[in-house]
Order: structure tokens, then sequence, then C-alpha cells
């Protein structure tokens, strides 16, 4: 299946939290097994791979989707998007069962991105996301799914809860709190009782707390009980600095969506329409469904938010120093994403929309997310680290600027996980 010793030289090396302009990274193993400035010598028998005018980074960590169903596409669409990590961020025990066992698997590291999960959110009675599920999807099926949710309602619940997201290899804890005022409707909230205890009981298996909230108010609120980080920014409402200061308090990191926000007020639509008529897209999407449904709006906004409030706060987050990591909240049935592909439109969005720098953005993508989630083996260019590696064709940071190519996915031309080349870019180590 691959090469248990390759070289790619003579390439710009982004290794996480750095450039290099010229260098090598040599894989043994599916580790790193060195990297460098200059030149690299090589065995008679290690294939090289010499790619000047080409930037090689570390595997992208998509720090939010959701696999819904079990959806294989996701882990098989992501890694040809050169996302060698994804986050899932609400799913039955049986789906992340499945989709564990998928990617764990030797035979698969050509095929599947690498998943790691939350297991099943902390959910109450009539509360989100069974609003958003069932608009999307009114099967029989789904609505089976939905009954094995947690109906929480006492703090005491949450310990329980907790164990046994542990017990299905949980590796952070996920919260929802959605009133759904910002989507002019108005679902049921967990208490602040229970949101605190929830994550009392994350932190004592010393797991990250993450939550959802897409107002301004249901963002003060999950702060106040310490989260660690929010899988969204809000819409409804400009940035506070009341909002600045509680992100501070609790060190937490914000993931944005800003693709996903778009999709809710429809203000996204164009973009995500240019992005599904891109070649690359073209190429590696999975099926015609799937740009169907990038093409669409989730159209869920209420009059009065704006993407442009979203935009606002990270620009105040990031300009105050709250780690901003990169999630695209791609999910099989909803609207406006595409799993993969929706991560490359999110790093666009943070540079051009935002400010951010690219280097920053990049990142988020990879070593900040890794950092954040204790994904230790991760990440980064390092000795010793998982080869997840994305090799892209030109610089990176002006492609992303805008100054170069013509596309606007990164045109990628390489992806290896665990030093397996993907299936679909198998052809990179013929060349």
């Amino acid at each position: 299946m691959a090469n248990k010793s390759f070289l790619i030289t003579n390439v710009r090396i982004f290794t996480g939290e750095e450039f290099i302009e010229r260098g090598y990274v040599h894989v043994q193993d599916g580790k790193i097994a060195a990297f460098d400035a200059g030149e690299a010598s090589s065995s008679p028998n290690t294939p090289v791979l010499n790619r000047p005018n080409h930037t090689l980074l570390p595997g992208f960590i998509d720090a939010h989707i959701h696999a819904d169903g079990g959806n294989t596409a996701s882990i098989e669409q992501s890694l040809s998007f050169g996302v060698t990590t994804v986050c899932d961020m609400h799913n039955e025990h049986v789906n992340v069962k499945k989709l564990q066992k998928l990617a764990a698997a030797d035979s698969s590291k050509d095929t599947y991105a690498d998943f790691k999960s939350c297991g099943i959110a902390a959910t109450i009675d009539g509360g989100w996301p069974e609003p958003v599920v069932t608009a999307h999807d009114k099967s029989e099926e789904t609505r089976a799914a939905i009954k094995t949710w947690p109906k929480l309602s006492q703090p005491s619940e949450a310990a329980p809860f907790v164990e046994e997201q542990v017990a299905v290899g949980a590796s952070y804890i996920k919260l929802m709190h959605e009133s759904g005022s910002g989507l002019s409707h108005n679902f049921p909230l967990p208490s602040l009782e229970l949101q605190s205890a929830l994550v009392e009981a994350a932190h004592a298996h010393h797991l990250l707390a993450v939550a959802h909230a897409l107002t301004l108010k249901g963002t003060l609120e999950v702060l106040r009980c310490g989260v660690d980080g929010l899988t969204h920014t809000f819409f409804d409402a400009p940035p506070t600095d009341e909002i600045v200061a509680l992100y501070k308090r609790n060190n937490a990191h914000c993931n944005p969506t800003l693709g996903a926000v778009g999709s809710l007020t429809t203000e996204g639509q164009a973009l995500q329409q240019q992005y599904a008529d891109d070649p690359l897209a073209k190429r590696l999407l999975l099926s015609p469904r799937a740009r169907d449904n990038l093409c669409a709006c989730m159209a869920m906004g209420k009059a009065g938010g704006n993407v442009a409030n979203a935009y606002d706060s990270v620009r105040k987050l990031h300009a105050a120093g709250v780690p901003i990591v990169v999630g695209s909240d791609a999910a099989g049935p909803a609207l406006g994403t595409a799993y993969g592909l929706s991560l490359h439109m999110e790093m666009r969005l943070l540079v051009r929309e935002t400010g951010m720098r690219p280097l920053d953005v990049l990142k988020g993508a990879t070593s900040l997310t890794a950092a954040r989630f204790g994904f230790k083996d991760r990440g980064v260019i390092e000795t010793g680290r998982k080869a997840d590696l994305v090799l892209v064709e030109g610089d990176v940071e002006e492609f992303l600027q805008g100054k170069v190519g013509t596309g606007l996915v990164l045109p990628v031309r390489g992806v290896w996980r665990d030093g397996v080349v993907a299936k679909v870019w198998k052809n990179v180590m013929e060349s």
C-alpha cells in the first residue's frame, strides 16, 4: 500500500509553527524520521519526491464536523482534501464505534481520515440539535436515533453522562446551549447549573468542555459556566468587551465556523457556489448530492443577524489573543457544507474577511487545534510525530490571500496519513 520510507525534498515547509523556505522531510514507518532546511541525503532504495514550488504542511485537522448516521464520506472525502483528522461534535455511540474502527484499521489509512469524537453531546428533551436535525431529515431512522439521545435535566446526571462518553473513547465533551433566538425560534435550554456540572465533570477527566451557542447571550452564559471553547461564534449582535474578557478569563478558544454562519444567513451562498464549481472540488467531491448540498443554504438566520457580526467577533477575539481554531461544521445533511472542502473555505474566510494572517489560520488548522485538544502525536512536522502531511502547489500564504492561483480550493497535490498516501493521490508517489 505504501512506501515504508520516502523523502520529500526541495520543498517549502510549514512545520505547524513556522516556515522553512527550502528543506526536506524524511518519512519512515509512518512517522517523521527527520526534517530540516537545506539538502538531504538518501539511500538508493528510498523514493525521493523533488517538489520545488510546493509547500508541505501537517495534515489539516477539522475541529468541527458531524458524521451523521456514521456517514463514511465524513472521513473519506475529508482525507482527499488534506484533512487527516476530523473532530466529530455529536454522534450516537454505534456510529462513533463504527467510524473509530474504520479509521484505525491499517488497511484504511489510504482511504479515511482519523476520527476523534465527543461521543454524544449533552442534550435535553426537545433541545438543540433536535430541531435542526428534524428540519433536514424527517426519516424514521433519524427519529429513532434521536430517541436514544440523553435527556439530561439535573446537575447530578452530569458525571455519569461524561463517564459514558469517556467509555466510548471521547476526546472532549460537547455541551449544547442554543435558545434559537438568533434563528427565529425558541428552544428549551439546559440550566446553567447543569452546564457548570458538565464542565466540572469533563475537567475531572482532564478533557476539554466545548459548547455550541449561536447567540451573544448564549455564548456569555456558557463561558460563565467555565467552558474551554465555543464550537461557533455568534452572529445576532456585534461583539462586546465582556465577551472578550470571558474568553480570556477561561483561556477559551473560538471555532467560528464562518462558512456555516453564512449558510444560516444565506449570505454565503454565492461563495458556496464558487467552491462547488472549483475544478479540484469537482474532482474530489464524492457525489453530485455533495455538490448540491454545498450550493444550498440552511437559511435559518433571524432578520437582523448577519455574518458581519461573526466576522467582527473573530477580529476582536483574535486581536485580544483568543485562540482561533479552524473547523467547518460540515455535516451530511447540513446545507452549505461539504466534508473536507468546507475547511478550505473556512481558511479563506478567516484570511480575507477577518484579516487574520495566513500563518495564524494555518496554525489554527494544524498545531493549535492539536495542542488545544491534546492530540500530542500530530499537528506539527516534528521528528517522531505522525507523518500526516499535505502537499500544496505554490506559496500557500499567497494563495490564501488571493495573490496567486486561479481556483479557490488550495491546490493540493498529495496527502499522506501515517505515511500512507491517500488513494486519490497515489500517483504522487509515481511522479
